[in-house]
């Protein structure tokens, strides 16, 4: 499921390098509790089939712990968790997308990932600013609202779903972590 995804995914950027006059963006797909959220395609590195978690004591609970992808070690965030929705079991079509931000990788799992979309300027707008709701933090992750293939898609700012405390933690741990990888 995950390799599929990845193969479509590369098949997309290849089709991008040849594509440089397009105005669209490409995100990435992927939902949560049916609902569908986005990260750009430039920001990720890899997506994997959800794999063993090892917890580090004393995270918060959406900090599911650290994973070890080809030698490196990369933390983790559940999104569902992260966004207040009520934790699930992982199952075979749950994921986990490695995004860049800054110097490290982040693993974010979510439910499922969908498909590469292209989704033009005119299609995305601004966060309507509505007070309230059962999740007002959750505005500073979403940079605007897209829509394609008839889905409405909430697009991610993948460095503002920690805040800076939370990833100069991760910094410090990833990059002590894989010092000897890294160099």
């Amino acid at each position: 499921m995950a390799t599929d995804i990845w193969k479509k995914f590369e098949e997309s950027n290849a089709e991008e390098e040849n594509d440089l006059q397009s105005n669209e963006q490409k995100y990435l797909t992927f939902l949560i509790e049916k609902q569908y959220f986005a990260f750009s395609i430039y920001d990720i590195e890899t997506i994997i089939e959800i794999q063993e978690i090892f917890p580090i004591p004393e995270f918060p609970d959406y900090a599911k712990g650290i994973i070890n992808l080809r030698g490196l070690i990369i933390p983790v965030i559940d999104v569902r968790l992260r966004f207040h929705k009520p934790e699930t079991e992982y199952n075979e079509r749950t994921c986990i997308i490695i995004v860049a931000i800054n110097k490290i990788q982040i693993g974010f799992i979510v439910d499922t990932v969908d498909e590469v979309v292209d989704i033009e300027p005119s299609n995305i707008s601004n966060l309507p600013k509505i007070g309230g709701g059962s999740n007002p933090d959750m505005a500073k992750y979403i940079i605007g609202v897209g829509k394609a293939k008839g889905k409405i898609i909430m697009l991610l700012a993948a460095d503002k779903i920690l805040n800076e405390e939370e990833l100069k933690a991760y910094e410090d741990m990833y990059l002590s972590d894989n010092a000897e990888q890294l160099s």
